[in-house]
């Protein structure tokens, strides 16, 4: 009877994790922003004109206008300059250009050879799910006699991975989205069952 019990609350705790997690993030986010910018909004404005929810708001005008002045190229050069700057200071050139960096693979419309899922033949027959990150010969680290490529391959249940230098010949393409692939491979296989496309 114990047993029953245990299995139909740990059912419902798996089932409510995800979801609460997911609303409680966009919660702290929205919260987070609202209380951050709330205080710049009521120094402006007068008190009876601020309504909640404005601060969020003017932080989603904001995200967009930026997005907006840096199709300009004044502002672009402003920003490059300013980017120049933190690649300067010690510790927070490490921190930023990581960031960077990753965040930049997100950036829309830009084609990128990460998205490129692969299996990696390993000598012993098996294979490791992985994204090719550098297809480039020229912007490799190291050179070889034949044709290797930069390969991440994620850890499941992890935020870290190996990147690795790898033969192209040891590369099969999977017929699977980023998405998919990095679901199924951090979640080792438990989740992301959905067929490729």
């Amino acid at each position: 009877m114990f047993r029953f019990l245990t299995r139909q609350f740990l059912t419902g705790l798996i089932t409510i994790l995800p979801i609460t997690i997911t609303l409680y993030l966009l919660y702290w986010v929205i919260t987070s922003t609202e209380q951050a910018l709330s205080h710049v909004i009521k120094f402006i404005l007068p008190d009876y004109m601020y309504w909640p929810g404005m601060g969020f708001l003017a932080a989603i005008a904001l995200i967009f206008s930026l997005g907006i002045m840096m199709r300009l190229y004044v502002f672009k050069r402003l920003f490059k300059w300013a980017e120049s700057l933190l690649y300067h200071l010690p510790v927070i050139k490490s921190i930023y250009g990581s960031m960077h960096d990753f965040f930049h693979y997100f950036t829309p419309g830009r084609e990128t050879e990460f998205e490129q899922v692969v299996s990696v033949k390993l000598d012993n027959g098996m294979e490791m799910i992985g994204f090719i990150t550098v297809d480039s010969v020229e912007l490799l680290p190291t050179q070889g006699d034949e044709e290797r490529v930069l390969v991440y391959l994620p850890m499941s249940y992890n935020i870290g991975g190996y990147p690795v230098i790898i033969p192209r010949r040891m590369l099969k393409p999977v017929d699977m989205t980023m998405e998919q692939a990095m679901r199924f491979v951090l979640t080792a296989g438990v989740a992301g069952h959905t067929k490729p496309k």
